[in-house]
């Protein structure tokens, strides 16, 4: 028998606040965390706006002198699990009735610290290789963050990195289902970090004409997954970090616990490095794999969050996917792209929406998709994606879906306790 896996712990830093509460606030009044870029000079870009992070003050959760050697994604990886760790009620000064060696972290990541080398370049290419600054490779590495957390905290199981483009922080959360599962841990802190709001990573994307360029004056309408006027996502960045631990170790402790974590699928469609496979079907069977791992049917879903990038081939090919996957119900299923508030945080995004998924099951509301104005049916998008104005709805099971450059697809199904 399968061991049940309890979410009790979250943490989060976000375009739309630095705490779960006021996140969650925001996300279900519809608001947007788009902006002008101002972390970089972006006025030679076609795309010049993202979500960025703002106010974020990494004294609140760390050392500031620890916090100069970690790049800006392991900052937030490390606030958002000293977040979590607070919020499962754990003892700050001991790890209670946990044995450090039987906790471990799993924690996706796209890009690693590119901010770090992107500026240690500039100085080889200005001053030479032996003027670059000592720390680029250990800030600069994508595992960074696990192991800062993993510091930060003292906790000394499997400390795991999983790199799969944007579905890295789902394909996280279902490693770390794994490990709990397989009796190698008791409690993971699993979730997501990314901080790619930099001229490299957006160069990058602007030269594939992945990002949307036709709203630099508008920038809040500028992420409008499954309308018929998308053109192209918008780069995000932050962390989330939920805290899984046994279910009857949660309960022997006293640990209030958001939703059990009770499903994990993962496919790949071996068809090309950056487009979706147009038949969704690998998609689709990601999803089918939750469900099943999960012991749920279909039709007891009640909220999916999609991953509904406001890419032309991702948002009418996901369409496609839940229709395959959820057959009937499909036509019934509430279903949202949280991505139109919070742009598209690549290697973060899956934890963010996870986290999502469990806070809708805790709270009975749904968040909308905003700027959904024109449904591009014609692309085959005429699903209830909640347009615009969130619903209030008591669900028993939620799914997300992630799906990464290389065909990577990833899906989680959340249920209640």
């Amino acid at each position: 028998m399968k061991r049940k896996i309890a979410v009790t712990g979250l943490g989060v830093i976000s375009p739309l606040g630095n705490e779960v509460e006021g996140f969650w606030a925001s996300l279900l009044a519809g608001k947007s965390g788009v902006g002008p870029v101002t972390k970089f000079d972006a006025s030679s870009l076609e795309a010049r706006i993202a979500a960025e992070v703002r106010g974020f003050d990494p004294s609140l959760w760390m050392d500031r002198k620890e916090a100069r050697k970690m790049a800006l994604f392991s900052q937030y990886a490390v606030a958002a699990a000293a977040q979590a760790w607070q919020d499962a009620r754990l003892d700050p000064d001991g790890l209670g009735a946990y044995d450090p060696e039987r906790i471990g972290i799993c924690l996706g990541n796209g890009i690693g610290g590119l901010e770090i080398f992107q500026e240690s370049y500039a100085k080889l290419l200005s001053s030479g290789a032996d003027r670059m600054p000592p720390m680029t490779v250990p800030m600069m590495i994508a595992n960074e963050a696990a192991a800062n957390v993993a510091i930060s905290l003292g906790v000394r199981g499997p400390a795991l990195t999983q790199v799969t483009a944007c579905a890295s922080g789902t394909d996280a959360i279902g490693m770390a289902i794994d490990l709990i599962r397989s009796g190698r841990a008791d409690m993971v802190l699993a979730g997501g970090c990314e901080a790619a709001v930099t001229a490299f990573a957006m160069g990058g994307f602007c030269r594939l004409k992945a990002l949307s360029t036709s709203r630099n004056d508008d920038p809040e309408k500028a992420s409008r997954p499954f309308d018929a006027d998308r053109d192209g996502f918008v780069i995000g960045e932050g962390a989330a970090v939920l805290i899984l631990e046994d279910y009857d170790g949660a309960l022997r402790r006293g640990a209030r616990v958001y939703a059990l974590a009770s499903g994990y699928g993962s496919t790949c469609d071996a068809y090309h490095l950056t487009a979706p496979d147009p038949s969704g079907i690998q998609g689709a069977r990601a999803l089918g794999l939750a469900l099943e791992d999960a012991g749920l049917k279909a039709d007891a879903v009640g909220y999916y969050n999609a991953h509904g990038t406001s890419t032309q081939l991702n948002d009418s090919i996901e369409t496609a996917m839940v229709k395959r996957a959820f057959g009937a119900h499909a036509s019934s299923l509430r279903i949202s792209s949280t991505k139109s508030m919070l742009g598209h945080a690549l290697g973060a995004a899956g934890a963010l929406e996870a986290l999502i998924c469990v806070k809708a099951i805790e709270t009975s509301a749904l968040p909308p998709t905003i700027n959904l104005d024109n449904p591009d049916r014609a692309q085959g998008c005429d699903l209830d994606y909640i347009p615009n104005r969130a619903v209030n709805a008591e669900i028993d099971a939620a799914l997300s879906a992630s799906l990464g450059f290389g065909g990577h697809n990833a899906a989680l199904a959340f249920t209640r306790a």
